[in-house]
């Protein structure tokens, strides 16, 4: 019996035109305990049901959140996402303890190459720095942030590499390594 559960926020503007989200996100939907949210499609207008999606983070153990790197920061539906469902009195101040203890996994994928995430790239800054406003995030609302599983390069990736990444998203996501808290 299945008894770990994982809730993937999918936060993709437009699915449909997405070659590495889809991907990724087809890689993991037939796990076990795997339950997929897709942002875009369950709020076309951007106004999601708090109860509802606070409920699918209460009943799930593991969260990810799983998007493309839009201007240094998530894309706007996940913002969104946050601010209205990642509430006080919920997920963080007084009596906001409904995700300590939960782990987060950031599955992220940048246009540029990794070497433009770094002091002297393109970017000027790691991905580590960028990230820093998440994993305040985590920190804030009790969960466990793990290390980030990032494509970068996403126009260049040929489809063996796409293939392989999408093989280590199965493996991170797996029941059996999630079930000993790999």
């Amino acid at each position: 019996m299945m008894d770990h559960r994982t809730l993937v926020v999918l936060a993709h503007p437009d699915i449909e035109r997405s070659r590495i989200t889809a991907r990724l996100a087809g890689a993991i939907g037939d796990l076990e305990g795997v339950t997929v949210r897709d942002l875009a499609a369950l709020a076309p207008d951007r106004r999601f049901d708090a109860g509802l999606e606070q409920q699918y983070l209460r009943d799930h153990d593991t969260i990810v959140f799983q998007f493309p790197w839009h201007w240094y920061s998530v894309p706007g539906i996940l913002k969104e996402w946050m601010d209205q469902v990642l509430t006080r009195g919920f997920a963080y101040g007084p009596g906001g303890d409904a995700l300590h203890g939960k782990r987060l996994h950031l599955v992220i994928s940048t246009g540029g190459p990794g070497s433009s995430y770094t002091p002297a790239g393109h970017n000027r800054f790691t991905m580590s720095e960028l990230l820093r406003p998440l994993e305040a995030t985590a920190r804030l609302c009790g969960l466990a942030l793990s290390e980030p599983l990032i494509l970068h390069g996403a126009p260049g990736v040929t489809e063996g590499e796409l293939a392989g990444h999408a093989l280590r998203y199965r493996t991170l996501l797996s029941p059996a390594r999630e079930a000993v808290g790999a």
